[in-house]
């Protein structure tokens, strides 16, 4: 199957600053330029860190206020360093979580789900940054014309995986739900289509109505019972 990759999605053009650039500077980029992470570049180029809108909240959190709820030990210590901080370098979330262009969006969410982030650095040539994926690129295959994902079903699933005559099978999309209808050559195939299918970059759910020529499944459960 085809999947849309990381290089497809990513936003090029990313604002960057460097370890030394000031705590405040860092707030009016963010606020200026409409973005909530800003990767770090050390002085030969390459990534250090990058600088999350969370990343920046401890400077406010911590001021003295004896009605606010006290954060466990081990929260407050990085927390209050980052608080402290007055340079990008200080408050940076550092090693960044980077990925490679050629990856697949689907990769790119697993990542970003597993590392409680919102953005992904895209690594480029020597580490060099080439890029930045946010959550917003990722949900953007959902954005993609019901049409498109029909005729990426029946190439890619139906005639190229499958192996199936197009003319016979029915499939509609709307609003990026599948409804699969006609008849396949065999009873195996109906979950691979449905599963193929659910697969593809942009599909939110699949609704399965295939029938089958020849129950292929009889046999091999025989002869399951016969080897018991």
């Amino acid at each position: 199957m085809s999947r849309r990759t990381v290089r497809e999605v990513m936003t090029v053009e990313v604002v960057t600053v460097t370890e030394n650039t000031p705590f405040k500077e860092l707030a009016v980029v963010m606020a200026g330029r409409g973005v909530s992470a800003l990767p770090v570049l050390d002085a030969s180029g390459h990534v250090a860190g990058v600088v999350f809108e969370a990343d920046l909240l401890p400077k406010e959190e911590f001021k003295d206020d004896p009605k606010a709820k006290r954060l466990p030990w081990w929260r407050r210590w990085a927390e209050h360093a980052k608080a402290a901080g007055v340079i990008a370098k200080d408050v940076m979330t550092s090693p960044a979580i980077m990925i490679a262009p050629g990856a697949s969006v689907v990769d790119a969410a697993r990542s970003m789900d597993r590392a409680r982030v919102g953005h992904l650095l895209v690594a480029g040539p020597g580490g060099q940054l080439a890029g930045i994926i946010s959550r917003g690129d990722v949900m953007s295959v959902f954005l993609r014309p019901d049409r498109e994902i029909r005729e990426e079903i029946v190439r890619e699933v139906f005639t190229d995986y499958l192996g199936t005559n197009p003319a016979v099978v029915h499939v509609r999309v709307a609003e990026g739900v599948v409804s699969l209808g006609g008849e396949v050559e065999t009873k195996s195939m109906i979950p691979l289509a449905i599963r193929k299918s659910r697969s593809v970059d942009g599909v939110v759910d699949v609704n399965g109505g295939l029938t089958f020529a020849v129950d292929d499944t009889r046999g091999s459960l025989a002869a399951g019972l016969a080897d018991c």
